[in-house]
């Protein structure tokens, strides 16, 4: 007998189903049989069932006929079952790495209980963060076995059968089934709690549920939706039949009707004909199944409780009209979250802007950083007079230096401060809900030189595509610009291009590359030494690119192999793209892994060579004037699913290699930094290093901040009469 019968319904999900059966056979624990439900033998999902079953005897498919509905499917799949315990699963949902472990484990230190109760995961389908809506229920239960009159809020109608683990043998004995017709679980979850007697949690996610682009089925619009009372009534009539006591028919009939009010209270989802006869069942039932002694609700909820008590529909009607105006007016108030916070920035929206006051913010707030931290400092120097604030995310305080004033995104102050900056300087994007004022300045300072597609040049690469969002809301982030600095022509383009607007470009350069130009030869060794650099070695900095079709890390080379085949004298700085910065520094014989750094610039700085695939940081280093080699052994792939604004292989900054061998031989045979690797660095130079002279800060400031004109600011320095900052290692020579 195995310890999991999991049961897949399949009806409509064909598409997604393997991905739902792959999440199962891959668990680490393996004592399971795993039953997909089908429509009939020869449907698209029974031929991915049929193809699982024949790699896995575990895999054992079933069949239901579609007009069983979901409740006949999962019927049909618990008669097939010999496991233990009963698990369901959506056909579109997935459980999560080690979630049958976990359950295993919970359930050895409980022994045998009816119901194990998890928590589960609610996934958005394009953006949004993830919900755990079963948490605050759980948190309230008891941590051992416990009786259901222990925790009377887990009454089993709020949460989805797939949220919990049942024990078969008390399945039986009861002769529980999903009761035909929509909202299920409704029926399942209440008949099931009324008949256990012990009960456990397990406060962990087991299942992660793909929230579908149109929503919950049930919630579409139709007559359906009358099954609902079908199921409080199935519900509350057995409650009524076993005498359940008031502390446990309280709750049961609260969010029962917690459930009613919000349909009835949804005039969408029921047909125009169907809301008085919908409210007039509800207000019968109602008023026959009403514990004695019931407690009404306070608030609006309460409104909504007496006037269904009282059947009162044209009441219920009116109040339901006032609610929805409300909502509209809330929600035409910015955007931040919360209430109270959005009426706290609206009022501070009615206060003047303060004309010496700016904010800044780079990379989504993961710190004090880049371009925004470089003009930061300048106005520091040159314009004194301007209060400046930093915005960091919670947890990031700590990069933020000794008297830099900042504030935590999503606190009252980091709204109070954006609704009243004349100054708003970010290297991405504020925030959905920042309101672009009248007299404000917004400058976008970028964060690199573009080589893959930006902005709405992504729309047609359909990975990259389903990462960005929505298009329309990033022109409207664009909208709030009035500046968008560039390092270069190329990158002005390609500006104009990805992110079309009425913004002025100002090609000033990057202000986070001044110090490739002020830096000296002391800084350089004092930055070594703070990485870990050994003397006389000649560090190589590796900086891969993130993936748009990779999930999670993945250096792409041998480092340490790297080291021993490029010579005795080599280590190797990695730095990952800073989606995976995991937040330390990890150092393992000749690599330093220095990902977690705060400033990439001094990661240049102490760096005597630079190995890339497609990083932009080549574009950067390259004002150093040190060697460049680009390890491309996945170009075609990458230029096919990222898409790129030209042919970095005909225009290269140094050698390309495509393996180990070929990387390693030219720092192996000094080729890296010979003529040839000199011609192609110089002309990568003229191109793209076209205005970042030591001064791009200055520029910005003095325009931005102090509104100088143009012809005043100071001119940008050639190329050629530019004095790079020195590197460490006599063995690779600049050109």
């Amino acid at each position: 007998m195995p310890r999991f019968s999991i049961i897949v319904p399949s009806h409509g999900v064909a598409g997604r189903l393997g991905q739902a059966l792959d999440s199962v056979l891959a668990q680490s624990f393996g004592d399971f049989e795993l039953i997909p439900v089908c429509d009939a033998p020869g449907s698209a999902a029974a031929d991915v069932a049929a193809r699982h079953s024949e790699r896995d005897s575990r895999v054992a498919p079933v069949h239901a006929p579609p007009s069983a509905g979901l409740a006949g499917a999962r019927n049909a799949g618990m008669r097939a079952a010999t496991g233990t315990y009963l698990l369901f699963l959506d056909g579109d949902d997935v459980l999560v790495p080690g979630a049958l472990a976990a359950l295993d484990a919970r359930l050895a230190e409980t022994g045998p209980v009816d119901v194990l109760h998890c928590e589960h995961e609610r996934v958005p389908w394009w953006e949004g963060e993830p919900g755990n809506p079963a948490a605050p229920l759980l948190a309230r239960a008891p941590d051992g076995v416990f009786a259901p009159e222990r925790a009377p809020h887990l009454t089993g109608v709020s949460l989805p059968a797939w949220s919990a683990a049942w024990r078969r043998a008390f399945v039986a004995e009861h002769h529980l089934a999903f009761p035909a017709g929509h909202f299920t679980d409704v029926g399942w979850g209440g008949q099931a709690l009324l008949g256990a007697e012990r009960t456990a949690v397990l406060r962990s996610v087991v299942v992660r549920h793909q929230v579908r682009r149109q929503g919950s089925r049930l919630n579409l619009p139709g007559e359906h939706h009358a099954e609902l009372l079908d199921q409080v009534e199935l519900v509350l009539g057995l409650a009524a039949e076993q005498g359940l006591p008031a502390e446990r028919s309280g709750p049961l009939f609260d969010q029962l009707f917690a459930a009613v009010l919000k349909t009835a209270a949804h005039p969408r989802r029921l047909p125009s004909g169907g809301r008085r006869a919908f409210f007039r069942r509800a207000s019968v039932l109602y008023r026959r199944h009403r514990p004695d002694g019931h407690r009404t609700p306070g608030g609006s909820l309460g409104v909504q409780h007496r006037l269904l008590a009282a059947g009162s529909y044209p009441a219920f009607r009116a109040l339901r009209g006032a609610n929805r105006a409300a909502a509209r007016t809330v929600a035409a108030l910015p955007r931040p979250r919360g209430l109270r916070t959005r009426l706290r920035y609206r009022m501070q929206l009615r206060r003047p802007l303060d004309p010496n006051l700016a904010v800044y913010c780079a990379y989504w707030g993961r710190g004090y950083a880049c371009n925004p931290a470089a003009i930061h400092a300048k106005a520091r120097e040159l314009a004194p007079h301007i209060r400046s604030v930093f915005l960091v995310e919670a947890g990031q305080e700590h990069t933020v230096p000794d008297g830099v004033e900042y504030a935590v995104i999503g606190s009252h102050r980091a709204w109070e401060v954006l609704a009243r900056a004349t100054y708003l300087i970010n290297n991405a994007n504020f925030a959905e809900g920042v309101v672009k004022r009248p007299g404000s300045v917004h400058l976008q300072t970028q964060h690199g030189t573009p080589l893959k597609t930006m902005g709405i040049d992504q729309s047609t690469y359909p990975v990259v595509a389903a990462a960005t969002g929505s298009f329309t809301k990033l022109l409207g982030r664009v909208d709030r610009w009035d500046y968008n600095l560039s390092s270069n022509p190329h990158s002005t383009r390609v500006w104009e291009r990805a992110f079309p607007g009425s913004y002025e470009q100002l090609e000033y350069g990057y202000p986070r590359n001044d110090v490739y130009c002020t830096a000296t030869a002391d800084d350089v060794a004092r930055i070594r030494a703070e990485l870990g650099v050994p003397e006389g070695s000649t560090a190589v900095l590796y900086a891969p690119t993130h993936r748009d079709h990779h999930t999670g890390f993945d250096p792409g080379l041998d480092l340490e192999a790297f080291c021993a085949a490029a010579g005795e004298d080599v280590v190797v700085l990695l730095r990952a793209h800073y989606f995976y910065d995991r937040g330390g520094p990890r150092t393992g014989g000749r690599v330093i892994d220095v990902t977690a750094h705060r400033s990439s610039e001094d990661v240049c700085l102490a760096a005597d060579a630079l190995i890339t695939d497609y990083s932009s940081i080549m574009f950067d280093y390259a004002n150093l004037d040190r060697p460049i080699v680009i390890h491309a052994a996945d170009w075609d792939v990458y230029r096919e699913t990222r898409g790129v604004c030209f042919d970095l292989m005909a225009e290269p900054p140094g050698p390309v290699t495509r393996t180990p061998d070929e990387l390693a031989r030219v720092f192996r045979d000094g080729s890296c930094a010979g003529p040839e690797s000199a011609a192609l660095r110089a002309r990568f130079r003229e191109r793209f290093c076209a205005f970042d002279d030591g001064r791009a800060a200055e520029r910005v400031v003095r325009r931005v901040l102090l509104g100088e004109p143009p012809e005043a600011l100071p001119p940008v320095i050639p190329l050629a009469e530019r004095v790079p900052a020195p590197a460490a290692a006599t063995t690779l020579v600049r050109s």
